[in-house]
């Protein structure tokens, strides 16, 4: 008979990742002799670092290109590899990252359950700085005290952490009166010097008048580089997977990824900031990201706010058909150059030919006998028939199987400077009893291309209701497929509902000018209705191309 063996672990100085890698070799060995395995963490701090980390090589979705990242190896702090019916119960446990680094990794596991421990970085790849006073040739900022600095001798700013040094790169600034993260020039580029003040201040000296119209005393500058080459956390060839009671205080260089894993779910996370540390970003892009994942997938009861990207995008990836090598052969190619490398087919996959103008599926499905990469961008598979590629139209190729059914529920999402869900999947999906506060972009957007991202691929049922979108910009719903040329009859998206939901748009909002607006392109049945506004105002409802509309 199964038991369930608990494995505890204390915290002690100096660096743990040593500590926590044995305390896991004990758990592999548990759960191989067919039982359920806790590894508890008593509270306290955990250091771990990227010196210590086990250097694995991963190809993550929309992370780093090669000509970004010329090596692809992950630093992973916490490698949870072949390991089944295994609890991490965090007790309040605060792990700190030493350096970029991937703080964990779920490989090739069932039924793991990561819960109630906070992540933090001692060295944020994401250096803040809050504006103190402004003239017309320069203004002064205090860095937070986790973003260390050097100034070299041509008056140039650096931002230092463990191993890394960046000057330049993307900035965004929090603006805490119109409670909004955007996009913005790095002061540190457009700057002419920067010199240090006693006290520790950092003058920014410009031209006259030249001093960026963002700087207003009170917000914060975040920067960045913009190289994507570890990830918060990575899921990969696993299922049963469950996030539970996670506070992610800080999210370096990319998020949370699942990558060709079933029946994933998020329960309860906090990406924010840590309320008591004075920051104001606790990303540095997406916070989760899934890529190429099925059965079901379940956000719930989280909290986003603080992210440089998007806090959710749930998508496929096409590849494009480059040659028929043989009959019943394909060779596929990943065109996007921050997502390759990995088996983005499998056997027994089921495939569709799509037209990359029109989005549409050519002829009947396929299934996949063989799969077989060959380098990091192409495929060769092998069909159980021939597909047709006669004609002008250029194609990709969509797997079927990987489509997983999504409920996002109960969750809160702001200070971001994009969107707040992404989602691109033929499963069936639930957008229900969220709250969007002060998004700039569409609050939710459906898109699907073969020309941009490759991001696959079209919603087959969707239903976005009991909702809140608070002063958010818009369109707070936007529905488009990139598409470049239509069919006669034909739509990419279908079975799209939007009731029941509510529009707050006060007076003060940032975006108090913008219209309620739902705007679609290519769906073929959308349902729009019930929803609460304003008093005086009115549902925009933009639509092009679409079939099947119902309105009221």
């Amino acid at each position: 008979m199964a038991e369930r063996v608990t494995i505890e672990l204390s915290p002690s100085a100096g660096d743990m990742t040593g500590a926590i890698r044995q305390a896991l070799d004990k758990a592999a060995h548990v759960s191989a002799s067919g039982n359920e395995v806790c590894l508890r963490l008593f509270p306290g701090e955990y250091n771990i670092s990227r010196p210590e980390a086990s250097p694995v090589l991963y190809h993550i979705s929309n992370t780093a290109s090669a000509q970004e990242n010329p090596d692809q190896t992950k630093h992973v702090g916490i490698l949870i590899k072949n390991i089944d019916n295994l609890t991490i119960d965090g007790t309040g446990a605060v792990l700190i990252t030493h350096g970029e680094m991937t703080p964990w990794v779920i490989d090739g596991c069932r039924n793991v359950t990561l819960s109630g421990f906070t992540v933090r970085a001692a060295d944020p790849s994401v250096p803040e700085m809050r504006v103190r006073a402004v003239s017309d040739t320069s203004f002064v900022a205090s860095p937070h005290p986790s973003s260390s600095y050097r100034i070299d001798v041509r008056g140039r700013l650096h931002w230092l952490g463990e191993a890394w040094d960046f000057t330049g790169g993307i900035a965004q600034i929090y603006d805490p009166v119109a409670g909004t993260t955007l996009r913005c020039a790095s002061p540190v580029v457009s700057a002419n010097s920067v010199r240090e003040l006693p006290g520790g201040d950092l003058e920014f000296l410009y031209a006259s008048g030249c001093v960026p119209a963002e700087a207003v005393p009170g917000c914060v500058y975040q920067m960045r580089h913009s190289i994507r080459n570890e990830v918060a956390g990575f899921i990969v060839g696993s299922a049963g997977v469950c996030l539970s009671g996670l506070n992610l205080n800080f999210m370096g260089n990319f998020g949370i990824v699942a990558q060709y894993s079933s029946d994933i779910t998020y329960s309860g996370l906090t990406c924010a900031p840590d309320p008591e540390g004075g920051r104001t970003c606790a990303g540095f892009a997406d916070f989760l990201q899934l890529s190429g994942c099925r059965g079901k997938v379940r956000i719930e009861g989280c909290s986003f706010a603080g992210a440089h990207d998007d806090p959710i995008n749930v998508h496929g990836t096409h590849l494009k058909v480059v040659e028929a090598p043989a009959p019943g052969q394909l060779r596929v190619r990943f065109m996007h150059p921050q997502t390759f490398g990995f088996p983005a087919f499998m056997p027994g996959d089921s495939v569709a030919l799509i037209d990359d103008a029109t989005l549409l599926a050519v002829g009947s499905p396929a299934s996949v006998l063989k799969a077989e990469m060959d380098g990091d961008y192409d495929m060769l598979l092998t069909l159980d028939r021939t597909l047709d590629l006669s004609g002008d139209a250029s194609f990709v190729l969509e797997n079927l199987t990987w489509n997983p059914d999504v409920e996002i529920i109960g969750n809160t999402f702001t200070l971001t400077p994009t969107r707040g869900i992404l989602v691109t999947t033929r499963g069936a999906v639930t957008i229900r009893d969220n709250t969007f506060n002060r998004i700039p972009m569409p609050a939710i957007l459906v898109a699907d291309d073969a020309r941009s991202w490759f991001e696959s691929g079209p919603v087959r049922s969707l239903d976005i209701s009991g909702n809140r979108f608070v002063n958010c910009a818009a369109p707070q719903i936007m529905i488009a497929p990139e598409v470049a040329r239509t069919v006669p009859g034909r739509k990419v998206h279908s079975g799209i509902s939007v009731c029941g939901n509510t529009f707050v748009v006060d007076s003060d909002g940032p975006f108090a000018g913008d219209p309620v607006m739902i705007q679609a392109r290519s769906v073929d049945g959308l349902e729009i209705g019930g929803n609460s506004l304003p008093e005086g105002r009115e549902m925009k409802v933009e639509l092009d191309g679409c079939s099947g509309v119902l309105i009221y």
